[in-house]
């Protein structure tokens, strides 16, 4: 019998707790335990969140805020998530499966710095500014100034809540939007606890609201809502699709970072060392469980045989098991039907001649029988039109692909409907970085993988995404533009007016 206490999590809906009829188990995948509730929201508490939001807006408790008291707000609730760092990474590791190493650097630790970018945003944005005109037709002034929107959306995935809620919420409350969050029912807590810490810290009531429900209804509910005018999304293509064409019935402002099949290529005079840490770190973090892993190796033909037994090695020396231990590199994925899909693929590879180098099997790993595991896998043979090199996979699984010539590799590279991420492995600088100017790809790597800054925008190409997320100009996604004229003439005789009729006496 299991000895995990099972906690319940209402939802946070206009500065209070809120439960529902309906509940969520919260399992651990590395168990496969209930390890907590959530309440399961409606429609009904999307509509209450909204009519929140749009109230406190329009009242201007937030938006009427000046730029440097939202960002002192920010900083404070910034502050907060990186005191409480470690219990942020226990949170959601227990629910997503991170390894503890894994949620303390990334999962949790980049949350407080990634907040504090936009609350630096917030104070330095230029929300106003004046523009130089011609005295033609007549004088004016003229001034450029970004307003928020209203009432903003954040729909976001199981794998990354707490920092990509961030990635929306903070541009959103920097910029003086109320904001409604759609958590995935399969970790929900850090966001539940953010949006605690915000209301603590001076969010006013209806600022900032947290909800779950099913994607069919709650989700959609909000992409479609008439009174919200912006929805920010991370997660799959198909999902973002829907979101964009509900979107269009109100012609609301959309953000979306969606799938990536990041292809990954080694140049012939790559550093090999470095490359297979590399390439692994790329494929395997959080068991491929991200967006702009690189699951698609591409290297050079008569290299394959020492780069795959290099990485084959390194594979079989990865340690799975309990991811609260900190000596555990690689955890589950986030559920059986997960696991169950990844090991389809890498099946229907085989079935298309491929080979499985290593891995493609659950592995036994006692006391975690019930988890959801996969062993991490290298799939060699594969060629770009196997279900393998263009599906996203969202699990430990690398496919290698072979190529003669630096065209042929970017070529292959290019052939896919994604865009996200991608890189190159070379000693030689010029080299890698004149390819990368020739991938089809947000953001591209040289010699490195999974380097999100927040200055940089993120985002990709092609089905990977529209816009950008983070970066410098981040707040541009959650303002509207105003132009204001004002006209400096001094009477009816110095304007314009008489293209129209003559003026009187004329």
């Amino acid at each position: 019998m299991s000895t995990v206490s099972v906690t319940h999590h209402p939802l946070f809906v206009d500065g209070r707790h809120v439960d529902t009829a309906e509940r969520y188990d919260l399992r651990d995948p590395a168990t496969g335990e209930v390890v907590g509730t959530l309440a399961k929201g409606t429609v009904a508490d999307v509509d209450t969140a909204v009519e929140a939001a749009r109230r406190s807006f329009a009242a201007g408790v937030w938006a009427g805020r000046t730029p440097a008291e939202r960002s002192a707000v920010l900083s404070r609730i910034a502050g907060r998530l990186a005191a409480e760092v470690d219990d942020l990474a226990r949170l959601e590791g227990s629910v997503n499966g991170a390894t503890i190493r894994q949620a303390t650097a990334f999962h949790a630790g980049f949350a407080a710095p990634h907040l504090q970018h936009f609350a630096d945003l917030a104070a330095s944005y230029a929300f106003e500014r004046v523009i130089d005109t011609p005295p033609v037709p007549t004088l004016s002034t003229n001034r450029i100034i970004r307003e928020p929107i209203g009432v903003c959306a954040a729909i976001v995935p199981w794998n990354f809540p707490l920092v990509l809620g961030i990635w929306k919420i903070g541009p959103a409350l920097a910029a003086g939007n109320s904001v409604v969050v759609k958590v995935d029912e399969r970790a929900p807590l850090t966001l539940l606890r953010l949006a605690e810490i915000a209301h603590e810290e001076g969010v006013p009531d209806g600022v900032l609201s947290v909800v779950a429900g099913p994607g069919p209804e709650v989700g959609a509910r909000l992409a479609s809502h008439p009174d919200v005018g912006k929805v920010g999304f991370t997660g799959s293509t198909v999902v973002g699709r829907e979101i964009m064409r509900l979107g269009s019935g109100t012609v609301k402002h959309v953000t979306l970072e969606l799938g990536g099949k990041g292809p990954a290529i080694v140049l012939d005079d790559a550093d090999l060392d470095m490359a297979v840490e590399g390439i692994l770190f790329g494929c395997m973090l959080f068991s491929g469980q991200m967006c702009e892993s690189g699951t698609r190796l591409l290297v050079p033909a008569a290299g394959r045989d020492e780069i795959v037994g290099r990485l084959v090695e390194r594979v079989r020396a990865l340690r799975l098991g309990d991811p609260r231990d900190p000596a555990t590199d690689v955890g589950p994925v986030i559920s059986v039907a997960q696991r169950d899909r990844a090991l389809h693929l890498i099946g229907r590879a085989v079935d298309a001649g491929a080979t499985v180098a290593v891995g493609g099997g659950i592995p036994e790993l006692p006391g975690f029988e019930g988890g959801s595991w996969i062993e991490p896998t290298i799939v060699t043979g594969v060629t770009n039109d196997m279900e393998l090199a263009q599906v996203e996979v969202f699990g430990p699984v690398l496919a290698v692909l072979t190529y003669e010539s630096e065209d042929e590799a970017v070529g292959i590279a290019n052939d896919s409907d994604f865009g996200l991420a991608a890189g190159v492995w070379s000693r030689d600088l010029r080299r890698a970085g004149e390819i990368g100017r020739r991938l089809r790809a947000g953001t591209v790597w040289v010699n490195t993988w999974h380097g999100v800054d927040n200055n940089a925008p993120f985002g990709g190409y092609g089905q990977s995404g529209v816009g950008r997320e983070i970066g410098p100009d981040a707040l541009d996604a959650y303002t509207e533009t105003k132009h204001l004229h004002v006209d400096l003439s001094r009477s009816a005789g110095e304007q314009i007016f008489a293209l129209l009729q003559p003026g009187p006496g004329a």
